[in-house]
């Protein structure tokens, strides 16, 4: 098997268990390429020591020894492996990437998956796999493992679960995907289940038309993943028809993208077409996770597990300022429209958010504080789940792509 896993781990307190991961993997066939991260002498030689890590962040390992500071030595640590890993994967030095640990471990290592491309192997074990993963996997596709039990010996249990994390990398690595597929330009959109419709018709509209669409659901992580792609030029246009994050992120959901929303596209000169989808509404968990202080307020269960708030008419002001204040970042190839009757699908006539005075501030707010120069407003007498609607925005995104492309070829 000419494939190799790389092994990050603290082979001080931990080289017991890596050896005999190690070994397993040399049993299958693979090669190993060991990274120690720990702050003491290595139990085994590695092939990049932690003095080499620490390096890469610009420290030295003889000082983080003499501190005592575990919290300082994670960081350290974490910080070389953001630095360290992505340039050994360039230099071919593995193919995929396993690790195990408790929290510094996890901390550490996953700071350097985080940095390598989409597609190459990434497997953590860890302790806290089976809580709040979006520190540790962020808009990667690291897989993490719960270890069930800590990562101290060799016992029944670990072996076991141990054995299987080794067996999936060393399939993810065995069975490669073999189907080529044609290389289309490819599209970010994003989409709310009330969204759907129009991102289904504008979709269809786009492959009709030879690009390739990737749909990206807006519930924060969503957003900020999308907005990850663009900025490492993934993307070549922007149909970002479902802009909600906003709202939770100013009124306080629990779906926030965070204060770099609607950057990206901007920064990097991506052509765009942006709406306002389902900004009618700010997201919560149960009806009873609900802050008190949103007490009064006209409420939808959707379903269980997600209760939906109205945002007001002041709210759609703030709304309306912050995205005019991201759009304004553009220097062209973006274009702004405006669906007339209605947000998302509780936001029509009929329906539990129909707000023609909520929606008309944000309308307006927009219309006053946008750049003309920059961004192309257009108001469409439709609802925005409407055929009409999700195909004008396809076709607005192909026009400002087909302009760039001939401002490109003038410029040479």
């Amino acid at each position: 098997m000419d494939k190799t896993i790389a092994l990050i781990g603290t082979f001080d307190t931990k080289g017991k268990e890596f050896l005999f991961v190690k070994e397993l993997i040399e049993s299958l066939g693979f090669r190993t390429f060991t990274i120690h991260t720990g702050v003491f002498e290595p139990v085994f030689e590695p092939d990049v020591s932690n003095r080499a890590v620490v390096a890469a962040a610009g420290g030295d390992i003889e000082e983080i020894v003499e501190r005592k500071d575990r919290a300082y030595a994670t960081a350290t640590l974490a910080k070389g492996m953001e630095v360290l890993l992505p340039e050994l994967f360039k230099e071919g030095k593995f193919d995929g990437v396993l690790s195990f640990g408790g929290t510094g471990g996890t901390s550490i290592a996953t700071a350097g998956m985080r940095k390598l491309p989409i597609g190459v192997p990434k497997v953590m074990v860890s302790t806290v796999a089976s809580g709040n993963t979006l520190p540790y996997v962020g808009m990667s596709d690291i897989v993490m493992f719960p270890s069930i039990v800590d990562i101290a010996g060799i016992n029944s249990f670990s072996i076991k679960i141990f054995s299987n994390a080794v067996f999936a990398i060393a399939g993810m690595l065995q069975y490669e995907q073999k189907t080529t597929k044609e290389q289309k330009p490819l599209i970010a959109a994003t989409m709310f289940g009330l969204t759907t419709p129009c991102i289904n018709y504008a979709k269809k509209y786009l492959e009709d038309h030879g690009y390739e669409v990737l749909i990206f659901h807006a519930t924060g992580i969503g957003g900020k993943t999308m907005e990850s792609l663009i900025e490492n030029g993934f993307i070549e246009g922007v149909l970002d028809i479902t802009t909600t994050e906003w709202a939770d992120e100013l009124v306080g959901g629990i779906l926030a993208a965070g204060p770099h929303r609607l950057e990206a596209a901007a920064l990097n000169r991506v052509p765009q077409v942006v709406s306002l989808g389902a900004i009618d509404m700010v997201n919560f968990g149960p009806r009873d996770t609900v802050p008190a202080k949103f007490a009064g307020r006209k409420f939808y269960q959707h379903n269980p597990s997600v209760t939906l708030m109205r945002t007001t008419v002041e709210e759609n002001r703030k709304i309306g300022e912050k995205i005019a204040e991201k759009l304004n970042m553009a220097s062209g190839n973006t274009a702004l429209l405006l669906p007339l009757k209605g947000l998302s699908g509780l936001d029509a006539e009929g329906q539990p958010f129909y707000g023609p005075e909520e929606d008309k501030m944000l309308f307006d707010t927009i219309k006053e504080n946008i750049d003309q120069s920059k961004v192309e407003i257009i108001e469409i007498n439709a609802h925005i789940n409407e055929k009409v609607f999700g195909e004008t925005a396809a076709k607005k995104l192909i026009e400002l792509m087909e302009r760039k492309k001939g401002e490109n070829e003038h410029a040479f």
